[in-house]
């Protein structure tokens, strides 16, 4: 059966993931998944499919047996719940700033991914809030990284999302973030990098490169105190790390951050030091009511105003 015709619901939170049973010389379903997903072994394949927690395309739990058993049953569709075991709990927790029918904005700290990957699952923006306040349909709209804090919106509503989602991809959001970094007098500000970023050839980063622009962000400067500064980053744009990638490019890379222009292992962020860079204000018109949005995070960075000194970033 080649159609979605069945999806499990969610356990707190926790969607249920799709494979394609695609074509191939696998001799049963459990070889094909064991060979799909290297980092699962058979034996917590068998876990799963024991406590029922594999189904096919009717929404029948498939036994040990029915996935050991020939043929491999090419061409359907399998849904699991993906696991990650020793999860360790995040200990910063997302602020709900607005919420209607349609639309969820969410004030998100750093180090708490937006949605699941990798080592995450339990402990992102969107299972805490879809376990939390029962949202099955809840999906960002866009997404910010890990490393990055500040506002997220998500969509409440499969009817409305391809209104909200169409803001960003037609670039009728006016986002504004703040970093700190360090401080070159020589650089003429405010001033436009525009250039081209494409992936570095390691998953986690990304460079700019000869071609056709496909980045754009306006820079200006806050506040200067000593070696460093307070900059207005305003993307025109949405590349991967694009604000990371151009203010590196630029001889300015963001305090703490773990990827520009040193790649940190995995696991060795320091709490206490996080990646300087907040996504402070989103401005837009809902496209389902007309109202004027405008969002403020309320979060900060670490950069402590001076006495009677307003830095903006409240």
């Amino acid at each position: 059966m080649s159609q979605h015709a069945f999806r499990p619901s969610p356990r707190q939170g926790i969607g249920a993931s799709c494979v394609s049973l695609v074509p191939g010389p696998w001799h049963s379903l459990l070889d094909f998944l064991t060979q799909r997903f290297p980092g699962v072994d058979r034996a917590t394949w068998l876990a799963r499919l024991a406590r029922g927690d594999v189904f096919d395309a009717q929404g029948c739990a498939i036994s040990p047996e029915q996935a050991s058993a020939p043929p491999y049953p090419a061409h359907q569709h399998v849904y699991y719940f993906r696991e990650v075991p020793h999860e360790t709990r995040i200990p910063f927790d997302e602020v709900v700033l607005f919420e209607d029918a349609h639309l969820l904005v969410v004030d998100k700290p750093h180090f708490l991914p937006v949605v699941p990957s990798g080592g995450y699952l339990r402990e992102t923006v969107l299972v805490r809030l879809k376990h939390k306040l029962g949202l099955n349909d809840l999906v960002p709209i866009h997404r910010i990284d890990r490393d990055t804090a500040g506002l997220v919106m998500l969509s409440k509503q499969p009817t409305s999302r391809a209104a909200y989602s169409a803001l960003f991809s037609q670039h009728q959001v006016r986002k504004t973030y703040l970093a700190v970094a360090p401080w070159r007098a020589d650089l003429a500000l405010p001033l436009t990098r525009q250039s081209r970023i494409e992936s570095a050839g390691h998953f986690m980063l990304q460079h700019e490169v000869p071609g056709a622009v496909n980045a754009i962000t306006h820079i200006d400067v806050l506040e200067v105190r000593g070696q460093q500064a307070l900059y207005q980053l305003s993307p025109h744009t949405g590349q991967r790390h694009q604000l990371r990638v151009h203010m590196l490019g630029l001889g300015l890379p963001i305090c703490n951050d773990g990827l520009y222009p040193t790649l940190t292992p995995e696991g060795h962020s320091d709490p206490a030091n996080p990646l300087q860079l907040l996504a402070k204000e989103l401005v837009f018109t809902d496209p389902v009511t007309g109202q004027a949005r405008h969002f403020v995070s309320q979060r900060a960075l670490n950069w402590p105003p001076t006495q009677g000194t307003d830095t903006g970033a409240a």
